[in-house]
């Protein structure tokens, strides 16, 4: 079977429908369709209900998902071994979203490359849901991210517990809404802070990206909200200051892996992970960078920044 069909059917399986398929997959609807179709003629068993709304899953095609991911899967890792450079025993591939990776997802790559140099390592940037359906059609091994749903054939193991709380560089501790800066955390953490500050509720700044926030934040002041472990160095030096009385919202982080996938390799890379979220320090990291903005601060020297 070609492989690009059980891709399309998961593609489509995923999102619900045949438009948002092809949207994805850059392909025309018509060969979405077109793809379905000989799929479904070589099981014999109709594997969606086409309507408005979208498209279905039969009884048959819920039962062909597993099959689906476990096709895509294996051929992903036979596909990567196969092409693993010269001198590398073993290859992974993992995926992050993007404030994981300073410093959290960069620690662990110097820890893979102290203690694992003949592992080879494919990383990537990526969007949450993106990164899920990744894992799920075996184009990652993991993804780490922040409070991930579930989803079926897909392992969520916690690696930090953090929390996130509201910091500001003005000693008072009053928070200027026309200078506070909104970090977007996710859903969870949006319900969360519209109950507990609808004073907030309409920034004039609102940043996507942590470190980047901090980084503002730094130079021009004001108040948002940071994870703890982030801000503490700032706030030990007197940069930042906590806003007392105000709530902390919980923050983790989890590896993601398909239920299928348990090696060496892979016990490995989550021994790494963990190790890293420990805090511990490890020979061959020479400076942790976690006190540090993504971006050095405007007039900050670079050991400050």
């Amino acid at each position: 079977m070609d492989i690009n069909l059980a891709r399309t059917f998961l593609e489509v399986a995923t999102n619900g429908s045949f438009i948002l398929a092809a949207e994805r997959m850059h392909l025309t609807q018509t060969a979405v369709s077109a793809r379905i179709r000989t799929l479904e003629e070589q099981l014999g068993r109709q594997l969606f209900i086409r309507n408005k709304s979208g498209a279905k899953l039969t009884a048959a095609g819920e039962r062909f998902m597993r099959h689906a991911t476990t096709l895509v899967q294996v051929w992903e890792r036979a596909r990567q071994q196969i092409a693993l450079p010269p001198g590398r025993k073993d290859g992974i591939s993992l995926g992050g979203e993007l404030s994981l990776w300073h410093p959290f997802l960069a620690d662990w790559l110097i820890w893979m490359h102290r203690f694992s140099p003949d592992i080879a390592i494919r990383s990537e940037v990526d969007m949450p849901a993106r990164l899920l359906d990744r894992v799920q059609d075996g184009s990652l091994d993991l993804a780490v991210l922040y409070g991930p749903p579930p989803r079926e054939g897909l392992v969520s193991e916690l690696l930090l517990e953090e929390k996130l709380i509201m910091v500001n560089t003005d000693k008072s501790g009053v928070v200027d809404p026309e200078r506070y800066v909104y970090v977007d955390w996710g859903p969870h953490f949006a319900i969360n802070h519209q109950a507990a500050h609808p004073e907030l509720s309409n920034p004039s700044l609102a940043i996507s990206l942590g470190p980047l926030a901090l980084t503002y934040l730094l130079s021009v002041g004001g108040a948002g909200y940071f994870r703890a472990g982030t801000a503490q160095p700032f706030i030990d030096e007197g940069r930042l200051h906590r806003v007392h009385g105000t709530p902390e919202f919980s923050h983790s982080a989890y590896v993601v892996y398909a239920t299928q996938r348990d090696n060496d390799t892979m016990n490995h890379v989550r021994h790494g992970l963990k190790t890293i979220a420990s805090g511990k320090e490890f020979p061959g990291l020479n400076h942790r960078i976690a006190a540090r903005p993504l971006f050095p601060a405007a007039g900050a020297t670079a050991n400050k920044a």
